[in-house]
């Protein structure tokens, strides 16, 4: 349906429900009936105004992000406007919500006096009732936090208990990371304010990737370094800015070499990460198996001279 077509539905019942409460001053009832329908009438009224309210909100969040497109290489501001006006359009629903239940409860004249009462002793029922929902209310404060700190945004890739993962939604109470395997982890919006997790999208798209790779002492350095430029300049995963091999560690049987490599996002990164240890790994397996980690045993046997094995 169109935004129009959403708006233009409940000024249609609007009108018709105000059309009714006229026609009931003509039309000839019981008082008893007529208060019972003009009751009915206004609190349907009370929700169809309600209605009427979200729809023009979500027509203006839909023409403040019409322009936004979040699926260009990078979405940064993209991705900050429209996780913005997205909370910002829940919690606008939240209150609207609310004040058309309250709205409608007073066309009870039972609850109107209750209200009265309430308002009388409201310092104790708000003590109540903060102690009550203290973890509701601290979860809702931590849905707007997330709207105005924004630690998190639509998209944003993060690794969070362990899991790998994007943002999918935010809600004022919870956020939904869909996992790399299609799974949803659902976590509430308080973690997010309490415990540290990694964001590897927070400032921009792009991602430096490493590929650890263990050889023998023997293994030749620049014939590495050339096939890996070989490898990325042939792979359309790699942005074109890093790609070095360096020595980065060594034990006594082998040696560790690190391979740093960008991508213009996470997927494209380990896509390439996967790709270059693979092909790396057959380099030196057909050119250089000498090369491969090994294990060295010198053995010393009576008056023979000292030899070495391998295997």
């Amino acid at each position: 349906m169109k935004p129009t077509g959403k708006i233009l539905i409940p000024v249609l019942v609007i009108l018709l429900q105000i059309a009714l409460l006229i026609s009931l001053n003509y039309i000839e009832l019981t008082e008893k009936t007529i208060d019972l329908v003009k009751k009915i009438v206004n609190i349907s009224l009370t929700f169809t105004i309600a209605w009427l309210f979200m729809a023009l909100i979500n027509l203006g969040k839909r023409i403040l992000i019409k322009n936004i497109d979040l699926t260009q290489k990078d979405n940064y501001e993209a991705r900050k406007i429209f996780t913005r006006f997205s909370i910002l359009e829940k919690i606008l629903f939240v209150i609207i919500i609310f004040i058309a239940i309250a709205a409608a409860l007073m066309n009870f004249e039972s609850i109107r006096k209750l209200g009265i009462s309430l308002f009388a002793s409201a310092g104790i029922a708000g003590i109540i009732i903060g102690l009550a929902a203290q973890k509701i209310i601290g979860t809702f404060l931590a849905g707007i936090q997330l709207a105005i700190t924004q630690p998190i945004k639509i998209d944003d890739v993060v690794i969070i208990e362990n899991e790998w993962g994007r943002i999918e939604e935010i809600n004022l109470t919870f956020v939904v990371v869909r996992i790399w395997d299609k799974r949803r982890l659902i976590v509430p919006t308080t973690y997010f304010i309490e415990n540290p997790f990694q964001n590897w999208t927070k400032v921009s798209a792009d991602i430096l990737g490493t590929v650890f790779i263990y050889t023998d002492y023997t293994v030749p350095f620049n014939e590495v370094r050339k096939k890996l430029e070989e490898l990325v300049r042939e792979n359309a995963e790699w942005d074109g800015q890093v790609a070095i091999m360096q020595v980065t560690g060594a034990t006594e049987t082998t040696i560790e070499m690190r391979i740093l490599v960008s991508a213009k996002d996470s997927p494209s990164a380990w896509n390439l990460r996967v790709f270059l240890r693979e092909k790396l790994i057959a380099f030196i397996q057909e050119n250089y198996p000498e090369c491969l980690p090994k294990t060295r045993i010198v053995i010393n046997s009576g008056t023979q001279k000292p030899g070495m094995t391998e295997g």
